[in-house]
């Protein structure tokens, strides 16, 4: 269970642009690329914001982490290199778990066309209403898979060294900051994830220098990363990994975030510690729709129920939970 959606093209050019729609990688993510989406999106935004609230949309492309039944005509997922996940991912038209395959490792002339689909999302998102977009370049998705040297093997101008592996990202932030500009623009990364296979050789420098390279582009709204006791839905363990020297690089220069395994009581230790500017929440969120009156006030959290996160009844663990009664 997330809140991204799935970058995909303009909509007035949706025929053309369906040879490159290779973001899927999960049933019945939301879309901002469709005039049907797009309207269907006004009155959500327009209902959360009519409450105070500032309402960011993050966008992401799932790159290797999809299987050819959700690609257009049935064709390979695509990737920075064409490297399998270990593991397995649902398929919709067989209703059952098959094997990751390798994807087909992009062309270099076919970037340019991922970085406007960022874009035009971006632009989407804003034309709704939202306040901002966060690019998802973290937990093993395509911004990921470019990044990270345990996915990246490509020879050309995006891979070898750190550099040239930091490009493609970049082009993409740097595209979008230029569409909404940078004060709208978020960036998540997972500097020590493992989810998705996602691996890197030296995750401190390399993540290190996108940091400093958002920084210089942006800078973006915030920096928001993933601690390391986290990869994807698992808990892991964090070893001596902090995020600390990622968020002193971003002191004075943009915002913090933190996610990943906090409670209400751990959230509230971390920022007094100034570790982090601000904490995200996730799956407490999804159990408690009132949950900013919860931690407030102290009050006790409804249980969450894993079984029920991803699925895809429209009810059953999305808005069944209740709110505080007293």
């Amino acid at each position: 269970m997330g809140t991204s959606t799935v970058v995909l093209a303009h909509p007035d050019a949706l025929t053309r642009a369906t040879r490159f729609a290779r973001s899927p990688g999960y049933p019945c993510t939301p879309g901002i690329y469709t005039k049907d989406q797009i309207e269907a999106w006004r009155p959500i935004v327009k209902a959360v914001k009519d409450k105070g609230a500032f309402f960011y949309l993050q966008i992401w492309h799932c790159g290797r982490a999809s299987h050819r039944d959700y690609q257009p005509e049935g064709a390979l997922p695509v990737s920075s290199s064409a490297i399998a996940i270990k593991g397995q991912v649902y398929s919709p038209k067989q209703n059952a778990m098959v094997d990751y395959e390798a994807p087909r490792a992009l062309d270099t002339d076919e970037l340019p066309r991922i970085v406007d689909q960022f874009r035009q999302a971006a632009r989407n998102a804003i034309d709704v209403g939202f306040d901002g977009v966060e690019i998802h370049g973290a937990n093993g998705y395509l911004l990921n898979q470019f990044l990270c040297d345990g996915m990246n093997t490509r020879t050309d101008d995006y891979g070898g060294n750190l550099e040239n592996r930091c490009r493609f990202p970049l082009e993409v932030f740097q595209a979008v900051c230029d569409e909404i500009g940078a004060d709208r623009v978020g960036y998540r990364l997972s500097p020590f994830g493992g989810f998705l296979d996602a691996s890197d050789s030296d995750p401190i420098a390399t993540h290190a220098m996108m940091i400093s390279k958002l920084l210089e582009a942006g800078p973006p709204a915030y920096v928001h990363c993933v601690e390391p006791r986290c990869a994807g839905n698992a808990d892991i363990d964090p070893g001596s990994n902090s995020l600390d020297p990622f968020e002193a690089m971003c002191k004075g220069k943009t915002a913090f975030l933190r996610a990943g395994g906090f409670t209400p009581d751990s959230a509230k230790k971390s920022l007094a510690d100034g570790r982090g500017d601000a904490i995200v929440f996730g799956r407490w969120f999804l159990a408690n729709p009132d949950l900013v009156r919860r931690v407030r006030e102290g009050l006790e959290l409804n249980k969450y129920d894993r079984d029920t996160f991803y699925t895809q009844d429209p009810v059953v663990g999305y808005t069944d939970y209740p709110f505080f009664q007293g």
